[in-house]
């Protein structure tokens, strides 16, 4: 009986040793853009955060599926979604991460960089990931990976991140996001760590 006992919690122990590893057994990739409909996010004149990170998760979804991935979008047009509604949709796939797309804003217009930001132990390592990815594509100022208690992903349960590619407010920047070249880097780049992190599974 104490055989037996020892061998069940052998067996647990396995299993929560190998339960980070299997959390990068996913396939499925929920893409979050940011903001929609009257909620237009970080603003300089016509350029609107909604429709920057709108297009570039359009771009990482199309990324993506040449890599194998099924992606989901939390939307596809200019509407806006509510930040509950968002973790629902990352919740209905058991096989997944999260991914929501940003671009920053402040009133310090000198402020500039690319910065990646995860809530649990989990989701750490795909920030990591990702962030290498992205920095990799495009030569921006280093802000780092950060932790942070943002809605979307303090309440998805799976891996999530949350990424800003760039200051709308900073001139240079605002002037590089509004060229397709450079959106197409940072959803190149998000997708090369997206398969890094599932590859160091």
């Amino acid at each position: 009986m104490r055989k037996l006992s020892r061998l069940f919690l052998l067996a647990i122990g396995l299993l929560a040793v190998n339960a980070p590893l299997e959390a990068r057994s996913f396939r499925t990739v929920v893409i979050d853009p940011g903001h929609g409909g009257h909620d237009k996010g970080g603003q300089w004149g016509l350029v609107y955060e909604k429709h920057l990170a709108l297009d570039t998760s359009i771009r990482l979804e199309n990324e993506l599926k040449k890599r194998g991935f099924r992606t989901v979008l939390t939307r596809r047009s200019d509407y806006f979604i509510s930040l509950p509604e968002r973790v629902r949709i990352a919740s209905r796939y058991s096989d997944a991460i999260f991914v929501s797309v940003h671009y920053n804003y402040t009133w310090k217009q000198q402020v500039s960089g690319l910065e990646t930001f995860y809530c649990t132990s989990q989701s750490q390592a795909l920030a990591s990931y990702v962030h290498s990815g992205m920095m990799s594509k495009v030569r921006v100022v280093n802000r780092g990976v950060k932790f942070a208690r943002f809605y979307v992903i303090r309440n998805a349960t799976c891996p999530s991140i949350l990424v800003e590619g760039g200051f709308v407010s900073n001139a240079n920047e605002r002037s590089r996001m509004k060229s397709a070249w450079f959106r197409q880097a940072l959803a190149e780049g998000i997708a090369d760590g997206i398969v890094r992190f599932r590859r160091a599974g």
